[in-house]
């Protein structure tokens, strides 16, 4: 019995394979066709997903449901399987199922001798829709799950097509992968049966929650796409807060305020993805609040190293300067620690691949200056590129000397880029040509070093502005230095950060 059983699971596998090739090129076929009819009616959609059933699928599909006693041929197996071929329409809400249904319906509107519906366009794409939808499972739960004929090439091809959110998808991936496919389950029925009841009551709220924020977000009060992200980012980097203080007080005993690098996560995340549309944010969030529902089911140790997989690879001169600080602290300073292994938790990448995004991201902010296309109309192109090098290798300088995760925060990048601006603009008022940029280039480089490092001390070191000022001394003649000193450190509001009697001291001996 057990011999010819399985020898029956065997041919019907060989006829599966045997038609591997026909099955992918329809599973793509009806991929397209279904997105094409959805995609311009209904904004909720997603994506379409599709797959043929897999050898290791059908075999525990045939066992589980008695197919070798049922069938007298491989043959008449597959043609009554309805799921040899599976479509998945995605979309974002609960709501939007039943709008991607109605469509559905009001396309396939005739219908075949064998009663399925069909389109005068496409009569060889059926749809069984004379059930109530959504269709009612086993375990009390809803799906829309209809039942597809494809013909093509004299095969008929039976398919399943379903329609799922995405907290429904999540859904089915617990209920498949956690319940359904693990026979080592030893609750008690009721009790299983409540706790999935319970899950799945959490994600309809999610669902609800989702919506309420995407219709606020619609709301004439938050049109403005600025408004849209911050909330979004908020929002996101509280639940960041949430999850990892719990796994850090369950760690190491104590929970540190963490509050701004998961804001700064949570802007490296909305803008790597960038996010500008209402469906790429509602998307965004719903990723990442998915990916962190799987990390709060885990444990963290936060005081174990972080490791990586191989060495990290620079780009260039910037990202390795940088890049090897990072490496460095990243096990040394419990601050760098404690971000990096927020991010690499979120991020799916290994943790080489992550640093080097980051790293990316962080050269990008600075690198994407608006301030360097002003630079002077005289300078070539390799020359600007010269101009913006200089202006990078001194922002990593100052990002090796003040050695401070604050460096990395949202707010100070936004002010280091103004500060960029703010010299690039000095440079257009006083510099004509390169060689005049060759013979000042000090000064221009200096003065940025010092607001870069005015960002985050409330006074400047004596040795910063007695270097400065004999940069300035050399290009100048001694009537302009202290109109010239004056000018620029006004205009880069550096003023207050010097003290008088270091200033009055430091300007007197160049004088």
């Amino acid at each position: 019995m057990s011999l010819k059983m399985f020898k029956f699971i065997d041919e019907v596998i060989g006829v599966l394979e045997n038609s591997k090739d026909a099955l992918e090129t329809a599973s793509d076929d009806l991929s397209i066709f279904f997105e094409q009819l959805i995609i311009e009616k209904n904004e909720g959609y997603l994506n379409v997903n599709s797959r043929v059933k897999t050898k290791g699928s059908l075999k525990e599909k045939i066992l589980r449901n008695n197919y070798y006693n049922k069938y007298k041929t491989p043959e008449e197996l597959l043609s009554n399987l309805s799921d040899l071929i599976g479509i998945r329409l995605e979309c974002r809400f609960v709501d939007d199922e039943a709008n991607i249904y109605k469509i559905i319906r009001k396309y396939f509107n005739k219908i075949y001798d064998d009663g399925l519906y069909y389109n005068a366009l496409t009569p060889n794409i059926r749809l069984d829709l004379r059930g109530k939808q959504p269709q009612k499972q086993k375990n009390g739960f809803k799906i829309y799950r209809i039942d597809g004929k494809y013909e093509v090439n004299d095969m008929s091809i039976n398919f399943e097509l379903q329609i799922k959110s995405l907290v429904n998808i999540f859904w089915g991936e617990i209920e498949h992968k956690i319940i359904y496919k693990n026979y080592n389950y030893m609750l008690g029925d009721t009790f299983l049966k409540d706790i999935m009841g319970s899950i799945k009551k959490n994600l309809s709220m999610i669902d609800n929650q989702l919506l309420i924020i995407f219709n606020q977000f619609n709301n004439q009060n938050t049109m403005n796409p600025q408004i849209r992200k911050n909330q979004s980012e908020k929002l996101l980097s509280k639940i960041i807060y949430d999850i990892f203080s719990t796994r850090m007080k369950n760690s190491i005993g104590f929970v540190v305020d963490f509050k701004k690098p998961c804001d700064t996560i949570m802007k490296y995340i909305f803008r790597t993805n960038n996010v500008e549309y209402v469906e790429e944010y509602v998307s965004t969030i719903t990723k990442t609040i998915s990916r962190l529902n799987e990390i709060s089911q885990n444990e963290i140790e936060f005081d174990k190293e972080i490791k990586f997989e191989r060495a990290i690879e620079f780009k260039d001169n910037f990202s390795k300067s940088i890049g090897e600080l990072l490496v460095e602290s990243i096990n040394e300073e419990f601050q760098w620690n404690l971000f990096f292994r927020i991010l690499f938790t979120i991020e799916e990448g290994n943790n080489c691949e992550d640093l080097e995004n980051f790293i990316s991201f962080l050269r990008n902010r600075f690198y994407c200056n608006e301030g360097f296309l002003k630079l002077p109309i005289g300078f070539t192109d390799d020359e600007a590129l010269n101009v913006k090098e200089c202006f990078m290798n001194i922002i990593a300088d100052s990002f090796n000397r003040l050695d401070s995760i604050d460096f990395i925060y949202d707010d100070n990048l936004d002010k280091i880029n103004d500060a960029i601006e703010k010299v690039i603009d000095l440079v257009n008022e006083d510099i004509e040509d390169f060689t005049q940029w060759q013979e000042k280039k000090d000064i221009y480089t200096k003065m940025l070093s010092l607001k870069i490092l005015s960002i985050f001390n409330d006074k400047l070191n004596i040795e910063d502005i007695e270097e400065f000022i004999n940069n300035l001394n050399r290009k100048c003649c001694k009537e302009e230095l202290s109109e010239l000193l004056f000018r620029y450190l006004d205009y880069m509001n550096l003023l207050s950060k010097v003290k008088p009697e270091d200033f009055l001291s430091i300007l007197n001996k160049s004088v």
